[in-house]
């Protein structure tokens, strides 16, 4: 075996994650623990300035409610999640975040980070719950303020975390390595919060070759926190849920500041508005193709089946928007010419500050937005309960959000625990509370940090790890270093070699499992019963693959596993919808043997791995309306 340090770390609160819900947690757990003389530790696999999925930047702020300013209420933001989620969302959770939501907001601001304001002094709305800000440093800004609060000899950077630390029932801990040095970690404590993001790269991506690696949501998300859970024996949601975002193609580009700022349609390769043209479709969907905003999978359904007939590509009339801005000031020269420099400025800027890759390639081919419409398309699938997903583990709500119809499902003490006693989820790691993207998810980890401090205090046993268990964990972790080292001389090339499969091929072979069984791009997105269990007879021998996974050092190490990440993800997900016998969000997948929504599936579709026989068990779950008093 590879001879790696042992690094033992133990505290009170261990925080894992580095990305907008861990720097929530972060900064609640660093008040609560000072008050109640408790310690934390903090750990990531990056560092926390540029971790998560904002860590490039991000040009808005997806959830802010208002409730000071009295634009919105709780009840209004719960009812737009369970509109745009189909009927199938835990309005406890929701309603949790949405009152906390806009607190994190003022922090935000209060901390350096430039908020759009207009004339009158208001914020600048993107749409009714997203806000315009200069977010270049956004998550720089945000993780500044966690790291003061707690200190920087409490952060543990650059440390990969495999999975979790267990004691029977009860989750004490994690075990990981370092990226950077050869050490191998066991971090050990009372309570732990789970914050370690969603997956990309589980389905083969729509731009390859050149565009190897481009994705949407960041690519160093590989469904770690689906992994630590399902190792963990905590019930999971919603995995089959994943979300399918429309972008500009090719770079991927967000399309959220056109059809919401700039006011901005979509269009067919024929010029059509495939929202107006194919309106008698959302009757397929009622009650939810009735509602106002349309749900962003009809959304994308109304413009994959114009595709599907021909009708493509699908353009962003971004020339048309600007002009139609412009022309308000088309009586003064002086000023129109004024207000086109400032549009185009935004139009570029708007991507130069979160994707980059964006603003290259219109340069590269010769598109001026004010000028030329510039295509969009579906992205492949992706594994985010923070924004239009909804995957990640079933955890507890509120007690004080529960009605009568509610609390026998949705409550079990300790706000944000997972079913695993001692482990607490927040953002990408809680499912069934969709659209709390980078706020809601900062205000989540704070709800769930004060929670899980709560525990700590309420179970002040020391955890206590069994030194043979850490041993054969960490065999078990290093054991790719091993495979390398004794096999990688058997031929000339070691990237070549019959004995082996290194990450990369690992990653590639996952992804076309995914993409042609499981419903990916190629497929668009659509599967079926025979497709789906051929798709988890193939992941079957994936895994078997995967005790034969090498990597020749850390950084490959790290690639290793997050693919193993990847695939558990990728598992996770097939057996759900297999299990969910019905499309309810055409759009983001399509099952052509069961095309329709089905009443008796409006239900959660919960799954739990048992690591001790290695059995996956399939749960129904009562959709409860919580009880969502306006309460701040």
């Amino acid at each position: 075996m590879a001879n790696f340090e042992t690094v033992t770390v133990k505290s009170d609160l261990l925080l894992v994650g580095g990305g907008m819900a861990g720097c929530g947690a972060a900064v609640e757990a660093a008040h609560w623990a000072k008050k109640n003389n408790l310690s934390v530790a903090w750990v990531d696999k990056a560092a926390v300035d540029r971790s998560g999925a904002v860590a490039m930047g991000l040009s808005a702020i997806n959830q802010y409610v208002g409730l000071a300013e009295g634009d919105n209420t709780i009840s209004e933001y719960v009812n737009y999640v369970r509109n745009d989620l189909m009927g199938v969302t835990r309005e406890d959770l929701v309603a949790s975040i949405a009152r906390h939501v806009d607190s994190s907001v003022h922090l935000f601001e209060k901390w350096g980070l430039p908020i759009w304001k207009a004339e009158g002094g208001g914020y600048v709305h993107e749409g009714r719950w997203q806000l315009m800000i200069n977010g270049e440093s956004y998550k720089v800004i945000v993780a500044e303020a966690a790291k003061n609060a707690l200190g920087i000899d409490n952060i543990y950077e650059r440390v990969f975390i495999v999975g979790p630390m267990m004691n029977g029932d009860r989750c004490i801990g994690a075990y990981g390595f370092s990226v950077r040095e050869e050490k191998f970690y066991v971090f050990l404590a009372k309570s732990i919060m789970l914050a370690l993001g969603g997956a990309v790269h589980v389905f083969k991506p729509r731009s390859s070759g050149e565009g190897l690696g481009r994705a949407w949501y960041p690519p160093w998300n590989s469904g770690s926190s689906t992994y630590f859970t399902l190792q963990a024996g905590a019930e999971l949601t919603c995995q089959e849920v994943r979300f399918i975002p429309v972008r500009f193609k090719d770079a991927y580009g967000p399309v959220g500041a056109w059809f919401l700022l700039f006011k901005s349609r979509a269009t067919n390769g024929l010029g059509e508005n495939y929202m107006i043209t194919r309106k008698d479709e959302l009757q397929n969907w009622l009650p939810y193709g009735s509602v106002k905003p349309v749900p962003a999978n009809l959304r994308n359904w109304l413009m994959m089946l114009d595709v599907m007939e021909g009708k493509g590509p699908i353009f962003m009339r971004t020339e048309e928007a600007i002009q139609n801005i412009a022309n308000e000031y088309k009586d003064d020269k002086k000023a129109y010419k004024k207000k086109m420099k400032e549009l185009e400025s935004e139009a570029w800027e708007d991507f130069l500050d979160m994707t980059i890759s964006q603003a290259i390639l219109w340069a590269a081919s010769n598109v001026a937005p004010e000028e030329k419409a510039s295509e969009i398309a579906a992205a492949e699938p992706y594994f985010i309960g923070s924004h239009s997903g909804a995957s990640g583990a079933w955890v507890s709500g509120p007690a004080d959000l529960q009605s009568d119809e509610s609390n026998s499902e949705y409550h079990w003490g300790y706000t944000n625990m997972s079913t695993t006693k001692g482990l607490f989820c927040a953002g990408d790691a809680s499912g069934a509370s969709s659209h709390k993207f980078s706020s809601g998810s900062h205000a989540e980890g704070r709800v769930a940090a004060k929670a899980a401090v709560k525990f700590a205090i309420d179970n002040n046993d020391e955890p206590v790890a069994d030194d043979a268990e850490i041993e054969k964990l960490k065999a078990m972790v290093l054991a790719p270093l091993d495979v390398f080292t004794e096999l990688s001389g058997k031929t000339t090339d070691p990237h070549i070699n019959p004995e082996y499969i290194r990450p990369k091929m690992f990653m590639f072979r996952l992804q076309k499992i995914m993409d042609e069984y499981a419903g990916g791009v190629s497929a668009q997105f659509t599967t079926s019963t025979g497709l789906l269990n051929k798709g988890l007879e193939l992941l079957g021998v994936l895994k078997e693959d995967a005790e034969h996974i090498a990597a020749e050092d850390l950084h490959e190490l790290m690639r290793a596993w997050e693919n193993i990440h990847r695939m558990w993800q990728a598992e996770a997900h097939v057996r759900t919808i297999l299990f969910r016998e019905e499309t309810r969000w055409p759009g983001y997948y399509f099952r052509s043997d069961m095309p329709k929504m089905k009443e008796d599936w409006k239900v959660f579709a919960n799954c739990k791995y048992n690591p001790a026989d290695g059995e996956w068990e399939m749960i129904k779950r009562q959709i409860g309306r919580a009880s969502c008093r306006e309460r701040v």
